[in-house]
C-alpha cells in the first residue's frame, strides 16, 4: 500500500507571494498617499506664499501711496512758501513742529516690514501736515488782512493828521496874521507935540526962548492917544533928537543907543523914555532934553518911535 503526501514545497510558496503583493500594494498607496500629501502640501504652500505676495504687494501699495500723499503735501508746501513771504516766514517759526511730523513719518515708512497700522499711522500724520498747511495759509490770510487793515488805517491817519497839520498850519498863519494885527493895531500915536527951549537963569526961574544962544534944554511934549488894543503897562518910547545938520544927538549921559524898526530898518536914538500907559486913555507925556553942547540955530527934528514904528514927531525952531 502506497501512501501519498501533499507537495510540500509548492503549499508554502502560495503565501509568500501574496504578502509580496500585499507589501507592494501597500508601497503602492503609501507612495500615492505622500505624493498627494506632498501635492496637497505645496499647493498649500503656494497659496500661502501667493497670499503674502498679495499682502506685500499691498503693504507697498499702500506704502506708495501714503509716500505721495507725503511727497504731494511737502511740495504744496514748498510751492506756497515760495510765493509767500509771510508762510515762509511763518513755517520757519513753526519748523519745530514739522520737523516731529517730518521725523514721525520717515520713521514709519522707512521701516523695513512696515505694517498695516505703522501705514495707517503714517496717514494720518500726512493728514495733519495738511491740516497744519490748512492752518497756516488762514493765518497768514487773517494777518495779510489785519495788515491791509492797518495800512488802510495808516493812510486815513496820515490823511486825518495832514489834515490836521495843514488846519494848525492855517490856524498858526491865522494866528499869527491876527497877532501881528493886534500888535501893530497895539502901537500907540503921539499927537499935539510941543517944543520948547528953555533958558534957565541963575535964580534957577526958567523961561522960554527961541534963541540958540540962551537955550539950555529942550521941553518936549505930547499926547499918547487913546488905543483900545494896546493894553495897559509900561510902554517904552524911543526920542531921535537931530540938529540943524540932520545929525542924531548921541550922548553917554543921554543912554543913546541904535534900535531896528520895522519900517526904517536900524536907526540911531537920542534916548529911551518909559511911561505908563492906561487902555483906551491918552496920555500927556513931558520931559526935558538937554545936550553937553550949546545948541545952534535953525530947526531941531524930536522922533518919537514906540513898537518898531514911528509914532510921531515934532520940530522946535531956533534963532
Amino acid at each position: 500500500m502506497s501512501t501519498n503526501y501533499p507537495n510540500m514545497g509548492s503549499y508554502s510558496t502560495e503565501p509568500k507571494k501574496d504578502n509580496k503583493n500585499t507589501i507592494i500594494i501597500l508601497l503602492a498607496i503609501a507612495l500615492v498617499g505622500s505624493w498627494i500629501y506632498f501635492g496637497y502640501a505645496k499647493n498649500q504652500a503656494t497659496a500661502v506664499i501667493n497670499e503674502k505676495d498679495a499682502q506685500y504687494a499691498t503693504l507697498d501699495s499702500a506704502k506708495n501711496n501714503v509716500q505721495k500723499e507725503y511727497d504731494d503735501a511737502m511740495v504744496r508746501l514748498d510751492e506756497m512758501t515760495a510765493s509767500n513771504n509771510g508762510l515762509d516766514s511763518l513755517v520757519k517759526t513753526r519748523n519745530n513742529e514739522l520737523g516731529i511730523l517730518k521725523s514721525k513719518f520717515k520713521s514709519l515708512v522707512g521701516k523695513q516690514n512696515a505694517t498695516s497700522a505703522d501705514l495707517a499711522e503714517a496717514r494720518k500724520l500726512v493728514s495733519e501736515l495738511n491740516g497744519r498747511i490748512d492752518d497756516y495759509v488762514k493765518e497768514i490770510e487773517r494777518l495779510q488782512g489785519e495788515n491791509i487793515q492797518l495800512t488802510t488805517d495808516k493812510a486815513n491817519l496820515t490823511n486825518e493828521n495832514k489834515n490836521l497839520s495843514n488846519n494848525l498850519a492855517s490856524t498858526e498863519a491865522a494866528k499869527k496874521d491876527a497877532e501881528s494885527k493886534v500888535d501893530v493895531g497895539s502901537t500907540l500915536h503921539a499927537s499935539g507935540f510941543n517944543i520948547v527951549a528953555i533958558n534957565e537963569r541963575n535964580s534957577g526961574k526958567e523961561k522960554s526962548t527961541s534963541s540958540a544962544k540962551r537955550a539950555d534944554k529942550f521941553r518936549i511934549s505930547f499926547n499918547l492917544d487913546e488905543n483900545r488894543i494896546a493894553t495897559s503897562g509900561a510902554k517904552q518910547l524911543f526920542i531921535i533928537a537931530k540938529d540943524p545938520s540932520g545929525k542924531v544927538i548921541k550922548e553917554e549921559a543921554l543912554a543913546s543907543g541904535t534900535i531896528n524898526t520895522r519900517q526904517d530898518g536900524q536907526v540911531d536914538f537920542t534916548t529911551k523914555l518909559d511911561v505908563e500907559y492906561k487902555q483906551s486913555e491918552a496920555k500927556f507925556v513931558s520931559f526935558d532934553l538937554r545936550q553937553a553942547d550949546k545948541y545952534s540955530k535953525g530947526n531941531y527934528a524930536i522922533i518919537v518911535y514906540q513898537n518898531g514904528f514911528k509914532i510921531g514927531e515934532g520940530v522946535a525952531v531956533l534963532k
